[in-house]
């Protein structure tokens, strides 16, 4: 919680304002695209998504983007959206399951000043208001010590319009110099590039929060981020750099587990700041507090209910893997209840393709607050899979009640590891619990919600005709239908490099989530859904294909990404028109 006091030690109001700014911050406590309610009133401090991903053009590099600022309006002047001073803004890598917390940590701060005070311009005569540099800083030893490698790093201003970065009375430039010119080399032998960009994210905002009307049932369905901008922090960063102490040099498969590493951002402010009343700048005091994170999308904006939000995101991924009390909404996802017919889901008719299993395989209910795979806790059925309690059994099972332990559980804290059940149902003869097609391992167990991304997966060409926004779900389509790829034998499927291992820019995470909700990952390790008869040959049923259907109306960017770092789009000019 940030304390603000007031500086004038003679006024009544002042002491009286103190105590109403007190109250209401003790009220609304502390969270990305405006998800959690005291993190909705600090924009500049606000995570909203987070991407990794092997980079296309050169994939000996990870891609790690971290954006804040929701909602940027491009013509929000003469005040344009910056990044703050006074918030640390970091991205943390984990890479190593066997000590808990960072490997890599890097720090960027950034400062601001006015060029040309006496106008009310942001841009006039060359110069600059507001103008942002920033400092980077690189951790290698999990945040203990700091190394700058990065000092007066250049952010390019607002797209403010032509009049102002094109003209002579303006900057004299263009908006892409501008871009390039602020993608610089750290002396450790990173790519940065830190400033404004079309917000790359992509949803009907306005249906999914008008009680799930997604894709709206009463007109077209629009994209609710299209037009905004955000401010991104891009970095690339070589393999050998993220990889574990002892990994080796080449992976021994795509699937290599020491090749595995966990990302999340976040941003901290000092606990303490005292304002003004004679309009001096605030000052800012006390210890660094985190006030918001990010690491899955969509976690603290859909699965924790808005009483834990400020909670949620005041955790590190290493505190919440061990703070259970919200397990819960994992294993029993408010979104299920509108995803089943016996309890609410005729009441959100946008949904109905997506229904859980009730009753896979004749056996296994995985319904809001059934058993899903409890019964066989401590079988023979499952000795020797990630289910045995010797192995991952005690992470994945539980106890009752807990439907979706063995699914979105792991999903969004640990990762998926390359061990009988988690295959594809390619070669598994119909036993869910047999050995399939090895599909993924991007396991990683000593902490919460971070974005697991296998660096060995090699990446899909965006301009390959198999290329999805799909990510996972498409490549485990095709490792069970395609001839190519249905096959039990280990190989490289199209996509295996898209959400939810790692996330690539275009991938519709949106559809990803609600189609996981829904079951799919289940169905792909052969829990299929409820209209599959045990034993048929054809598993790929009408309820299946509704799931693999659904779209939320919304599947694309309303820019293209670059194909080049730092891949996101040119921000929208403030005097651009449709």
């Amino acid at each position: 919680m940030q304390t603000l006091y007031l500086r004038n030690d003679h006024s009544i109001r002042g002491l009286l304002l103190l105590l109403f700014v007190f109250l209401l911050i003790t009220v609304v406590k502390a969270s990305s695209h405006r998800e959690a309610p005291l993190i909705a009133n600090d924009p500049l401090a606000d995570n909203t998504d987070v991407y990794a991903f092997r980079s296309p053009d050169n994939p000996n590099t990870i891609t790690i983007i971290a954006n804040y600022i929701p909602t940027e309006l491009p013509y929000g002047g003469p005040n344009y959206y910056s990044f703050g001073e006074n918030i640390r803004y970091e991205i943390h890598v984990d890479n190593d399951a066997a000590k808990a917390g960072d490997e890599i940590v890097y720090r960027f701060t950034f400062n601001r000043v006015n060029e040309d005070p006496t106008t009310f311009f942001n841009i006039r005569l060359g110069m600059e208001n507001i103008k942002n540099t920033y400092t980077l800083e690189r951790s290698i030893d999990g945040g203990q010590t700091f190394q700058t490698v990065i000092t007066d790093g250049p952010v390019p201003p607002a797209y403010i319009g032509p009049r102002s970065i094109e003209s002579m009375v303006g900057l004299n430039t263009t908006y892409e110099a501008l871009i390039s010119s602020a993608i610089v080399s750290s002396s450790s032998g990173e790519t940065v590039y830190c400033g404004p960009a079309d917000d790359p994210f992509f949803v009907d905002l306005g249906g999914v929060f008008d009680l799930g009307n997604l894709p709206r049932q009463n007109g077209p369905s629009r994209d609710g981020i299209a037009r905004y901008n955000v401010h991104t922090i891009a970095i690339q960063v070589p393999i050998s750099t993220l990889l574990k102490e002892g990994a080796p040099s080449t992976p021994l498969s795509i699937l290599d587990p020491d090749y595995v590493i966990g990302v999340w951002a976040s941003a901290s402010r000092k606990s303490t700041r005292t304002l003004s009343t004679t309009g001096e700048s605030p000052v800012d005091d006390g210890e660094w507090v985190q006030v918001s994170r990010l690491g899955m999308p969509l976690t603290n904006e859909a699965v924790i209910p808005i009483g834990k939000k400020d909670f949620w995101n005041s955790l590190t991924p290493y505190e919440e893997i061990s703070e259970t009390t919200l397990d819960q909404y994992f294993y029993n996802p408010e979104l299920a209840l509108y995803m089943d017919d016996d309890l609410f889901g005729g009441a959100v008719p946008a949904m109905a393709p997506l229904r859980i299993q009730r009753n896979s395989l004749q056996s296994f209910d995985f319904g809001y607050g059934q058993d899903g795979l409890y019964s066989l806790k401590g079988s023979s059925a499952v000795s020797g899979t990630a289910l045995d309690d010797a192995v991952f059994g005690t992470l994945l099972l539980p106890g009752p009640g807990m439907a979706r332990s063995v699914d979105l559980w792991p999903i969004f804290h640990t990762g998926v590891p390359n061990v009988v059940p988690y295959q594809l149902a390619t070669g598994k003869a119909g036993n869910p619990l047999a050995a399939g097609k090895p599909f993924i391992n991007n396991f990683l167990p000593n902490g919460g919600d971070m974005l697991r991304l296998n660096m060995a997966v090699p990446v899909t060409d965006r301009n390959d005709p198999s290329f999805s926004p799909l990510g996972i779900v498409n490549a485990a389509v095709l490792g069970l239908t395609d001839p190519d790829y249905a096959t039990p034998d280990l190989e490289f499927i199209p996509n295996m490099d898209g959400f939810p291992n790692g996330r690539r820019l275009e991938d519709d995470v949106t559809r990803i989530e609600l189609q996981a909700v829904s079951g799919i990952a289940l169905a792909a390790i052969g829990l299929w859904y409820d209209d599959y008869q045990a034993g048929d040959e054809n598993p790929v049923t009408d309820d299946l294909v509704g799931v693999l259907s659904y779209t939320t109306g919304v599947e694309s960017n309303d820019k293209p990404f670059k194909s080049s770092f730092p891949y996101v789009a040119t921000p929208w000019s403030g005097t651009e028109v449709e």
